[in-house]
């Protein structure tokens, strides 16, 4: 489905990246591994696609530093010559109410949340708008669609990419760019391995489908929206959470 598609996925060492990465690898994307902090799961990945016979290579980056997310796009431009297909996934959790969330906490939230995304479609868009071509898909939350006390923070950063896909939709489509985001529900990855179990229970108590989420569930949903099939389908939230949300 992805056949030569050149796709770099932000935060993908693990998790949901992880799982995108390689379902797209299989359906022979060229993959460009982000990370920042987790390089010994980042050379595994690179190591398992490259194995496969498949095409990847990983490229450190702090999304949320405009030099060094100019510089792995330059690195993407001279390796490849052209990115079709840009995955906004890293991402952080911090849970906290309203009157409890520290300043700092807040500002690493919007840093990577916000600020990374943001500047990442600057330097994709800049490439896209000249083949005019291209697929950007931001990974948000249900909590960005309705909220969650205790998240207020985290869900108000994820309402952020939904504005921010929104908008970019509407700037981008005169170039044949779609921008779409997709919006997990509770996804059992690294950033849910804490919630108590009478919490999860819950959960899948109120999901119809009666489970948590995996990985694959939000990477089968970004394989359709990074190949042609989703080609007039721009500026939407698909909700990847099991019936959560109704």
């Amino acid at each position: 489905m992805l056949k030569d598609k050149v796709m770099l996925i932000t935060g993908s060492s693990r998790g949901i990246g992880k799982s995108t990465a390689l379902l797209a690898a299989e359906n022979h994307a060229k993959i460009i591994i982000n990370y920042n902090h987790s390089e010994k799961e980042a050379e595994e990945l690179v190591n398992t696609i490259n194995k496969m016979g498949f095409n990847s290579l990983m490229i450190k980056a702090d999304v949320s530093n405009a030099s060094e997310v100019k510089e792995l796009f330059n690195i993407v431009k001279e390796t490849y010559g052209r990115l079709d297909i840009l995955v906004n996934n890293a991402g952080i959790m911090k849970n906290n109410l309203l009157m409890m969330t520290k300043p700092e906490e807040l500002d690493e939230i919007i840093d990577i949340n916000c600020k990374g995304p943001y500047l990442c479609m600057q330097q994709a868009a800049r490439m896209m708008i000249r083949q005019k071509y291209g697929k950007i898909i931001n990974i948000s939350s249900i909590v960005g669609v309705y909220g969650n006390k205790g998240q207020t923070a985290y869900s108000a950063s994820k309402s952020f990419l939904i504005g921010l896909t929104k908008s970019a939709a509407k700037e981008l489509g005169y170039f044949d760019i779609t921008v779409n985001a997709i919006a997990p529900g509770f996804i059992d990855t690294d950033l849910t391995k804490n919630v108590k179990n009478e919490v999860k229970q819950e959960l899948i108590k109120n999901t119809p489908l009666g489970r948590i989420g995996e990985p694959l569930d939000v990477a089968n949903a970004v394989l359709f929206l990074s190949s042609d099939l989703a080609n007039y389908i721009s500026g939407q939230i698909l909700g990847v959470d099991g019936g959560e949300i109704i």
